[in-house]
């Protein structure tokens, strides 16, 4: 059965689209069939994929206007082996119109809908801020994976973070629910960093995954290639800690599934 998982914090720069492209690279490497969404104006997850985000026919901007149907944009990364739903700046624009349009915080589920059997991971890279994009994404979404610095002021926005999710599975899409905290950016060496990592495991407990992101060059080097960290380089930490959460998230998974009743006959 396929997840959609909305990668998403509002604060910017902790992680989100680095992870959304190196989990995606990293899942696909685990021969799981992956969607990668970018919802995120600035189009970077498009780009770190190797698709040109200045050069679309197609984008999900005109996916969710219902200009075109999803097949139309959707592109395959030659370099990470997945596929992506890319997006480019005329998403600022599609976020003003659908103000107007019917059921406009459905407009992603409703796409994602006709491919989704195709696919075992869809992972959505929504922007920095809790808006029209980020709700579709909630309203898609089985679970939300949450990108997080260990820092004061990221604490802070949590909990508004929080609040939306709680929000969304009220009102709009009940089964949502939080996939994990994910400590990105990490450096052991820092006393700061670590007070809250094990505050953030004190309060959440399972929630926060085992894996963490280090603060690491080679991470901030590929996107920059157009590639992932898994092709850029293998053997790189930042490497070892995605394919190591892609692993988490795949055994996660795998025991909540035996963990379901079986369907009476």
């Amino acid at each position: 059965m396929s997840r959609i998982i909305a990668v998403a914090n509002q604060k910017g720069g902790v992680g989100k689209t680095t992870t959304s492209v190196n989990l995606a690279a990293a899942l696909s490497v685990m021969q799981q069939r992956v969607l990668l969404v970018d919802l995120d104006p600035q189009g970077n997850a498009t780009m770190g994929s190797g698709v040109d985000k200045y050069n679309l026919d197609v984008s999900v901007c005109e996916v969710l206007l219902g200009d075109n149907p999803i097949d139309e944009a959707i592109q395959h990364s030659e370099e990470s082996n997945f596929d992506v739903l890319p997006a480019n700046a005329d998403l600022t624009a599609a976020e003003v119109q659908l103000m107007d349009k019917l059921a406009r915080e459905q407009r992603l589920r409703n796409a994602l809908n006709v491919v989704r059997d195709r696919y075992d991971y869809l992972l959505i890279d929504c922007p920095p801020s809790l808006n029209i994009l980020t709700l579709n994404a909630f309203v898609a979404a089985d679970s939300v994976l949450i990108p997080i610095q260990c820092e004061y002021y990221a604490l802070e926005g949590l909990s508004a973070l929080i609040r939306t999710i709680e929000d969304v599975k009220r009102t709009v899409n009940p089964v949502l629910r939080i996939d994990g905290l994910l400590r990105t950016m990490f450096d052991g060496r820092n006393n700061l960093g670590n007070e809250v990592s094990q505050q953030l495991t004190q309060h959440f407990g399972d929630q926060v995954y085992r894996t963490i992101i280090p603060r690491n060059v080679r991470l901030a080097e590929a996107p920059s290639h157009g590639l992932s960290i898994v092709q850029y380089d293998k053997a790189s930490r930042g490497a070892l800690a995605y394919l190591a959460l892609a692993g988490e998230l795949i055994r996660k998974e795998s025991k909540k599934t035996a963990q379901q009743p079986a369907e009476p006959a």
